[in-house]
């Protein structure tokens, strides 16, 4: 079972002529369901689009982003990321099924759905067993329009959100 002490990261970064305006943010979770089966070599891992934290400063920090946005720019960007970007409510879940490449175990097969759409990918990855607990980490990037979403923009995308996302992730299971 997945443990409490899990964290999946998301760095988005600005674009467009105006990025200077705008601010990178560091979106995540804590709040992970599922399970790590080593043997089947699987994974099954879910969580809900509206318990992820927005620009948490450790995490800005551990992201090389040197700023801190204000409370209504992190305001801004919850409402703008959960109603028109990721519209949370019609989709609430993101489910990631992997599997471990053939012959290999540092390197995942995972099917990840948001946004009603399940897209593929593989991912590095780095797998520490010691007695009863299991801590698989990784990074990789993922596309927004991957999902069938359009990163969001202001300005006739003068000011936008980046299309690539940096995933990172520490996943913690007992066995």
């Amino acid at each position: 079972m997945v443990a409490g002490d899990s964290l999946v990261t998301i760095t988005v970064r600005r674009g467009g002529p105006l990025a200077r305006m705008g601010h990178d943010h560091v979106v995540a979770t804590r709040q992970l369901d599922g399970f790590i089966d080593l043997e089947q070599g699987r994974t099954e891992l879910r969580f809900r689009l509206d318990q992820l934290t927005v620009d948490e400063a450790a995490l800005r920090e551990e992201a090389g982003l040197e700023t801190q946005p204000s409370v209504d720019a992190i305001d801004g960007t919850r409402r703008n990321m959960f109603s028109k970007v990721l519209q949370a409510q019609a989709y609430p879940w993101v489910l990631v099924q992997a599997a471990f490449e053939p012959g290999r175990k540092d390197m995942l097969r995972a099917a990840i759905t948001l946004h009603g759409v399940t897209h593929e990918y593989q991912v590095p990855l780095q797998l520490r067993a010691d007695g009863a607990s299991v801590l698989a980490s990784g990074a990789f990037v993922a596309r927004q329009t991957d999902f069938g979403i359009t990163p969001f923009a202001v300005f006739g995308g003068a000011l936008a959100v980046k299309d690539e996302l940096e995933l990172r992730f520490a996943i913690s299971a007992r066995r």
